[in-house]
């Protein structure tokens, strides 16, 4: 299956009920073009949000995302990296750029060295979606808020572009 990950910026803000509305308004054309919504994740202040889709490959994701006149600017295959044991359900995003490739395992060790970080700050990694060019990073935390994960990030030197909090939006979220 392909993972693509979509970045979106709304203006006026949404709130999880338009999430909501958009997934159920083009939950028949996901169907059509067999694309499987994973979910979003949208900002607190409904200014940012995060999707992600898998299908059997890229151009049914684009398709579907264009038929329902979506802005794909920043739509990228990304690959999966989970934390070896987590319960935890991620709220807060650290987005990553780099102008050449990134080598996660470096990346990784780095804060791995530097895990004292997030334990003082109450944080805890839960995933990281890293894009198949290496040049793009959504990692996900768990925390007590986007500024406990921001001062883990920096004080373990780790490059950071964004830091937000999201509430996750969800296939059980189109039933309630």
């Amino acid at each position: 299956m392909t993972l693509l990950v979509l970045e979106r910026s709304f203006d006026p803000s949404l709130d999880k009920q338009n999430v909501i509305d958009m997934a159920i308004a083009g939950g028949w054309c996901f169907q059509q073009h067999r694309v499987d919504w994973l979910g979003s994740m949208l900002s607190a202040d409904g200014r940012s949000m995060v999707c992600q889709f898998t299908s059997g490959d890229a151009e049914s994701i684009r398709l579907a995302l264009g038929m329902l006149n979506t802005d794909l600017s920043v739509l990228w295959p990304a690959t999966v990296h989970d934390a070896p044991e987590t319960t935890s359900q991620p709220n807060v995003i650290v987005e990553r750029t780099f102008d050449s490739p990134c080598n996660l395992d470096e990346l990784q060790s780095q804060e791995d060295s530097n895990q004292w970080c997030l334990e003082t700050h109450n944080v805890k990694f839960v995933r990281t979606l890293f894009s198949r060019d290496r040049k793009r990073m959504l990692c996900l935390y768990r925390g007590p808020d986007a500024e406990a994960v921001r001062n883990a990030q920096q004080q373990a030197g780790m490059p950071v572009d964004r830091v937000w909090a999201f509430t996750q939006v969800g296939m059980a979220d189109l039933s309630t």
